[in-house]
C-alpha cells in the first residue's frame, strides 16, 4: 500500500456557521506535514468560535498525528476555541483525551501571593481556609492511595521506598547529631542555671531527659526534617511538574499519588521516629557534658536520667514522631505535585513546603501537649 503524503486544509463554511479542518493522508514518523505556525496564522485570521476536525481522508496516523492534535488542542484553549473532534479515530480521540485531562497550571496562580505571606486579614483566612482544603484534598487521596497498597493493587515501587528512607534517615545523621547535642546542652544549662541556685542541680538531669523525650528531641528533629526533607520532596516534585513528568504518569494510567508520594511517606514515617530516638540520646548526653562541667558526676547524671524514663515519656515521643513526619511529608509532596511549571514555581513550592510543615507542626504539637494534659498522660 502507497503512503499518501500528509496534508491538511482549514475551510471555513459561512452555511452552517463553523470551521472545518480537514486531515487527509498519513500522519506517520518520516512525513512531511504542514508546520503548526501556518495554521495558527490562518486560525488567528479567521477567528472561529468552534473548530471541527473532518479525517475521512485520514490514512495511517502514529505519535506524529497525536502532537499535531496536541497542538490543536492547547491553541484552541488559550483563544477559547471549541474543538469538535468527533469525527476522530477512536483511538486517537481517547489518547487526545488522555493527554488533555490535566488542567494547565496558570502562571498567575503559581505567582500569587501565599498566605503565610501577608495580606488583609480576611483574605489571609480565606487562603488559610484554602490551603486547609487542598492540604485535607491531598490527604484523602493519601488515604486512597495507602488502602490500595494494603491491597496489593497500589503501583508503588518498594526500591524507591529503600532510597527514600536512606535519604531521609542516614543521610541526616550529621545535622541530626550537631542539633541534638547543642539543643541537650543549652537544655541542660539553662535547667542547672536555675535549679543549683534552690540546690537542686542534679534534677537538671530529669528536666534535659524529660524535656527532650516529651517535647524539644522529636521538635528539633521535625523542624530540621521539614527544612531538610520536606523542601528535597517539594523540589523533586516540583521539577517533576515542571518538565511535565507527573503529567506523562498519569498519561500511562498510573496514579502520581501512588507511584510518587507514597514510598515518600513511608520512608519518613519509617526513619521519623528512629531519628527521634538517635536525638534523644545525643540530647541527654549533651546534657550530661554540661551537667559535668558544673559538678556533678556522670555516674549520678545517669542513674538520675535513667530514674527519670518511662514509657509514657516515651510513647509520647514516639506518638509526636509519627503524626510529625505525616505532616512533612503530606506538606512537602502537595507543595511540589501543585507547584507551577516554571523554575520559579519550584523554588516557592520548597519555600511554601517547609513553612507550611512549620505551621503544621506547631498546631499539631500543641493540640497534642492539651490533649494529653487533659488525660493526666
Amino acid at each position: 500500500m502507497s503512503e499518501q503524503a500528509a496534508g491538511l486544509e482549514l475551510r471555513r463554511d459561512d452555511a452552517a456557521r463553523q470551521t472545518v479542518l480537514h486531515l487527509r493522508g498519513d500522519w506517520i514518523q518520516g512525513a512531511e506535514v504542514p508546520p503548526f505556525p501556518e495554521l495558527r496564522a490562518q486560525l488567528n485570521a479567521a477567528a472561529p468560535r468552534q473548530l471541527t476536525l473532518a479525517c475521512n481522508e485520514l490514512g495511517q496516523w502514529d505519535s506524529l498525528l497525536m502532537a499535531f492534535l496536541l497542538q490543536c488542542h492547547n491553541y484552541c484553549r488559550e483563544q477559547d476555541i471549541e474543538l469538535l473532534d468527533a469525527d476522530l479515530p477512536d483511538n486517537a480521540r481517547r489518547l487526545l483525551s488522555i493527554a488533555t485531562s490535566v488542567p494547565p497550571q496558570r502562571r498567575e496562580q503559581a505567582a500569587s501571593k501565599r498566605w503565610w505571606q501577608g495580606g488583609h486579614p480576611l483574605a489571609v483566612l480565606r487562603d488559610l481556609l484554602d490551603d486547609l482544603r487542598l492540604s485535607l484534598a491531598f490527604f484523602g487521596d493519601v488515604c486512597l492511595a495507602l488502602w490500595a497498597l494494603l491491597r496489593g493493587r497500589a503501583n508503588t515501587r518498594f526500591t524507591d521506598f529503600r532510597h527514600f528512607c536512606y535519604q531521609a534517615g542516614p543521610d541526616a545523621f550529621a545535622i541530626i547529631s550537631l542539633t541534638s547535642i547543642l539543643v541537650g546542652m543549652i537544655l541542660g544549662y539553662l535547667g542547672a542555671v536555675q535549679l543549683q541556685q534552690f540546690g537542686a542541680g542534679i534534677y537538671v538531669a530529669d528536666l534535659v531527659t524529660i524535656g527532650l523525650l516529651r517535647e524539644m528531641g522529636v521538635l528539633m528533629t521535625a523542624i530540621v526534617m521539614a527544612g531538610r526533607t520536606g523542601a528535597a520532596y517539594a523540589a523533586q516534585l516540583g521539577t517533576m511538574q515542571a518538565s511535565e513528568e507527573i503529567d506523562a504518569v498519569r498519561t500511562m494510567g498510573i496514579s502520581p499519588v501512588e507511584f510518587l508520594v507514597t514510598p515518600r511517606i513511608l520512608a519518613l514515617v519509617v526513619m521519623m521516629p528512629l531519628l527521634t530516638i538517635y536525638a534523644n540520646l545525643l540530647g541527654i548526653l549533651g546534657g550530661g557534658i554540661v551537667a559535668g562541667g558544673m559538678g556533678i558526676s556522670l555516674l549520678q547524671y545517669a542513674s538520675q536520667a535513667s530514674a527519670a524514663v518511662s514509657l509514657a515519656h516515651i510513647g509520647v515521643g514516639m506518638l509526636k514522631s509519627v503524626v510529625f513526619a505525616i505532616l512533612i511529608a503530606i506538606a512537602g509532596c502537595r507543595s511540589g505535585m501543585q507547584s507551577g511549571r516554571d523554575s520559579a514555581g519550584v523554588g516557592q513550592a520548597a519555600t511554601e513546603a517547609v513553612v507550611t510543615s512549620l505551621v503544621y507542626l506547631i498546631v499539631a504539637d500543641a493540640a497534642i501537649n492539651i490533649l494529653f494534659q487533659h488525660l493526666g498522660v
